[in-house]
């Protein structure tokens, strides 16, 4: 048994080795050795090794949150490209796919089908490399944290400086953050794409570019708009799958309103079966029949279902082909018509000439500089 000078000897050998709280090796090391450098030296190796199995385990985490996220984007874009696969395939069922005149049709379903792969493509790779940017910085700043406490850094003042830094970017940049997160979920949701006919409010277009914080669109005008994703509240794709064509033919009040739908409904049916290259119906035409009573004409309201984008070719199309139609059939084109009643009264007062006026001079006179006018 020890005695008491001995053991307090071996107690403060030990605090001067490995300090005032001995690690287990350190104080293994003594047990074994009695090497006050040895253990030094070991209490001064355990910290590194310790730094070192932290970041370790950090790389080994963020691998496989990589993996995970990877994963889950793969699913989510896989999903909404097998949909756009499927609306841009060629109906097996519709006979008009087996003629070779359609064949341009079932080329152009092709190309939107590989070109929606390629978009989500893009997607996946955009969303991966952004989620998987944000879940590294975080690993490895909790991991930085940990390597600093080995070393008995006082982490207390630099959470709280990170904090108040936090609080500062957030209300300072909170426009920019509001942005960077709508774009994200804006890709996720595959909201809209490059190419796609949008309407987000203020702009309404063609989408050119899409990045995390901002969205370009070029409207009808050739203007490019660049609008802010966190001020998007609201967004109508126009090319998505399907689009459609509401139209309301108006005819005058004395036609034959079973004539005009016929007329119609036949001019409809033409442009479907033709299925023209720019302006596809892709389900028979439907007359919805009398839509309104207006001032000078009674509105028919023909609906047809067309490819995306092609809603304003199709529609042009028919309303030039019902033009011609209408000329053959004798069906009026109403326009704005008024009934004026004129009421003479007689007057038995002679009527007396005007006073003659003095001439005027009309030559215009350049204004002072400074007036309104002259």
């Amino acid at each position: 048994m020890l005695s008491t000078p001995t053991f307090v000897y071996l107690q403060t050998t030990l605090s001067d080795a490995c300090g005032s709280d001995p690690g287990f090796l350190c104080e293994f090391v003594w047990d074994q050795t009695g090497s006050e450098g040895l253990a030094e030296a070991t209490e001064f190796m355990v910290r590194p090794v310790k730094v070192i199995l932290i970041f370790l385990a950090a790389w080994i985490v963020n691998r496989i949150v990589r993996r995970l996220i990877n994963g889950t984007i793969k699913e989510i874009t896989d999903a909404q490209d097998a949909k756009a696969t499927r609306v841009h395939e060629p109906i097996d069922e519709d006979p008009r796919w087996r003629v070779g005149a359609f064949r341009e049709i079932a080329a152009k379903r092709a190309r939107l089908a590989s070109e929606q792969a390629e978009r989500g493509t893009q997607r996946a790779e955009t969303l991966g490399s952004v989620l998987r940017s944000i879940a590294a910085l975080i690993i490895y700043t909790i991991a930085t944290f940990m390597a600093l406490a080995e070393f008995d850094v006082n982490l207390g003042p630099l959470i709280a400086s990170a904090g108040i830094i936090g609080i500062a970017f957030g209300f300072g940049a909170q426009s920019l953050v509001k942005d960077f997160l709508s774009g994200i979920f804006m890709l996720i949701e595959d909201q809209y794409g490059v190419g796609d006919i949008i309407d987000v409010g203020e702009a309404a277009g063609v989408v050119e570019e899409v990045k995390l914080r901002t969205t370009k669109i070029r409207d009808v005008n050739g203007t490019l708009w660049h609008v802010p994703n966190g001020e998007i509240h609201r967004v109508a794709n126009k090319s998505q799958d399907w689009a459609r064509d509401v139209l309301d033919i108006e005819v005058a009040y004395d036609t034959d309103l079973t004539h005009a739908m016929t007329v119609i409904k036949g001019v409809a049916d033409e442009v479907w079966h033709e299925a023209l290259a720019n302006a596809t119906i892709l389900e028979e035409p439907e007359i919805w029949g009398v839509e309104s009573f207006g001032s000078d004409a009674i509105a028919i309201r023909l609906v047809v279902k067309v490819e995306p984008a092609e809603q304003w070719a199709t529609a042009r199309e028919l309303r030039r082909r019902l033009k011609y139609a209408f000329d053959e059939e004798g069906i009026e084109i109403p326009f704005p018509q008024r009934t004026v009643w004129i009421n003479n009264v007689p007057s038995s007062e002679p009527t007396t000439p005007p006073p003659d006026l003095p001439e005027v001079d009309f030559t215009p006179v350049v204004a002072a500089e400074g007036e309104v006018g002259a």
